[in-house]
C-alpha cells in the first residue's frame, strides 16, 4: 500500500490516553518517547481538570493532539466551542450530531480537522436498535459520512467494519480515523464490540488508527506501541 496523502507514517498511529489524571497523562507520554507521536484526549480527561494545560505540554514537545470531545449542542454553541478550541494547536476534534451542528463545527473549524462520528465502536445492532435506529449498522454508516463530506467536515471516526463500504459509498477526499484496534484477539472484558487489526483497518482505508487498552495496558507501552508503529511501516513502505 502506498501513501498517497503525505500523512507521516508515525503519526498514523493515534494513542487513546484514557487515564484518569493529568499527571498519569504526563508519565505516560513520557514512557512511550517517539514510539508515539499523536494523543486522543477524551472526556474523561476533560472533566478531571487541567485538560489545557496538558495540550500544551503536548504540543510544546511537538505532540499532534486530537481532542475527542463529541460536540453535541444546539449548532451555535457547537460553533463557539469550536472556534474556542481552534487556538489550542489540537489537529483534530469530533463533533457528533446531525447536520446544522456538522455544518457549525467546519464553519468554526480554523486549523482544526473536524471529524464526524459515524456510529461508536461500543455499538451493535442490538444497541441500534435501543436508540431507535431502525436500519443495518453499514447504512446508518454510510449515511452519516455522506452528510458529513457535506456539512465540510475534513474526516469520520468509522469502525474498521464498515471501510470498504464507506470507501466505495463516499469521496476519497475524506479522512477516516478507525477506532477499535485489537493487535490480538479481542478480550470478554472489552467493551469493544466492532473490532478489526491493524492491518485489516489500514487494508480496507483507514487514514490513521486508534489503539488505547493494548497499549496502555501492555507489560511494555512502549514496546506494544513500537510493535504496531513497526506493522504500519510494513504496510506503508518508505
Amino acid at each position: 500500500m502506498t501513501d498517497d496523502r503525505n500523512i507521516e507514517r508515525r503519526d498514523r498511529l493515534i494513542f487513546a490516553m484514557d487515564v484518569a489524571e493529568p499527571a498519569q497523562a504526563r508519565a505516560l507520554a513520557e514512557q512511550l518517547g517517539d514510539s508515539v507521536r499523536f494523543y486522543k484526549l477524551g472526556l474523561e480527561m476533560m472533566m478531571s481538570g487541567g485538560y489545557f494545560e496538558l495540550v500544551d505540554w503536548m504540543t510544546a514537545r511537538g505532540k499532534k493532539v486530537f481532542a475527542d470531545l463529541k460536540f453535541f449542542d444546539v449548532p451555535a454553541t457547537v460553533g463557539a466551542a469550536v472556534r474556542q478550541l481552534s487556538s489550542r494547536g489540537v489537529t483534530f476534534a469530533t463533533v457528533h450530531g446531525n447536520q446544522g451542528i456538522m455544518e457549525a463545527a467546519a464553519r468554526a473549524k480554523g486549523d482544526v480537522r473536524i471529524l464526524a462520528v459515524t456510529v461508536l465502536t461500543s455499538l451493535d445492532r442490538g444497541d441500534l436498535d435501543d436508540l431507535g435506529f431502525a436500519c443495518e449498522v453499514e447504512k446508518l454508516v454510510i449515511s452519516r459520512a455522506r452528510r458529513a463530506f457535506e456539512a465540510g467536515c475534513d474526516g469520520v471516526v468509522a469502525s474498521g467494519l464498515e471501510l470498504p463500504a464507506l470507501r466505495r459509498a463516499v469521496d476519497n477526499r475524506l479522512l477516516v480515523v478507525t477506532p477499535g484496534i485489537r493487535p490480538v484477539e479481542n478480550r470478554p472484558v472489552d467493551d469493544q464490540k466492532r473490532v478489526v487489526t491493524v492491518e485489516q483497518a489500514f487494508r480496507d482505508g483507514a487514514d490513521y488508527i486508534v489503539v488505547g487498552r493494548p497499549i496502555r495496558d501492555a507489560a511494555d507501552p512502549q514496546r506494544a506501541a513500537e510493535s504496531i508503529q513497526e506493522t504500519i511501516a510494513g504496510i506503508f513502505p518508505a
